[in-house]
């Protein structure tokens, strides 16, 4: 039997970046209570992500927010040689948005959080989509497709939503300037937890602060000419 603190209670799949920790912060206009999910798959960045992860929800110290879930879903077994694992051909400062693409990734990571959330009579999942993403799990069509498999498949009713999927980063930078977004990251080749500077989402996240006219408090290692 559902319980009211579940019912008014939206999942949040939070990476630690821009995108998703505005979507965080904007949620409880919406709900009274939000649980933050990280999915850890191994891949190169994550420990960093999850170091600004924990520092941005602390910064903001909300009672509305949960503890950070974790989860593991280890894909390494499945894509053994990809950049993300390797650390070989990481997608630099030149390469257009398209090379970053992770096979499957809200596919795999919405099953899991889904899962969890009927389990605990959570009705709503949100994602920070943005109008720029390219990947085919990216899609309008793709979400409704899939919130309705999940509600095939599960008992009990879930909506997932991306109140940013007609936006850009630059406009969902200027809907969080007032947050600490020194505290959110953006990298694919850390290095000690700081941005590498050189990397495709390190110059995506220069660029949209550069547009949205707002300081950039990002610490880059490196700053390509």
């Amino acid at each position: 039997m559902s319980s009211s603190s579940s019912l008014n209670t939206v999942a949040v799949l939070f990476s630690g970046g821009v995108d998703s920790a505005v979507l965080t912060a904007e949620l409880e206009s919406q709900f009274p209570r939000i649980q933050p999910f990280y999915i850890r798959c191994g891949m190169l960045w994550e420990e960093a992500e999850l170091v600004y992860a924990h520092q941005f929800l602390s910064l903001l110290n909300r009672k509305c927010f949960q503890p950070l879930k974790v989860f593991d879903l280890p894909l390494i077994d499945l894509i053994p040689n990809h950049w993300s694992f390797t650390g070989n051909a990481i997608p630099d400062h030149t390469t257009p948005d398209e090379a970053v693409y992770l096979p499957g990734r809200n596919l795999l990571l919405l099953a899991k959080t889904g899962l969890w959330c009927r389990m605990n009579d959570i009705e709503t999942i949100a994602l920070g989509i943005l109008d720029s993403n390219p990947f085919p799990d990216g899609t309008d069509t793709f979400f409704q497709s899939f919130q309705h498999t999940l509600n095939q498949a599960l008992p009990g009713s879930l909506s997932i939503i991306t109140p940013f999927a007609g936006m850009t980063k630059t406009e969902v930078l200027q809907r969080g300037a007032h947050l600490p977004l020194g505290s959110t990251f953006s990298c694919i080749n850390p290095s000690h937890s700081q941005h590498c500077g050189e990397c495709n989402k390190c110059e995506e996240r220069r660029q949209a602060f550069h547009k949205a006219k707002l300081h950039d408090p990002t610490n880059y290692i490196n700053n390509p000419l």
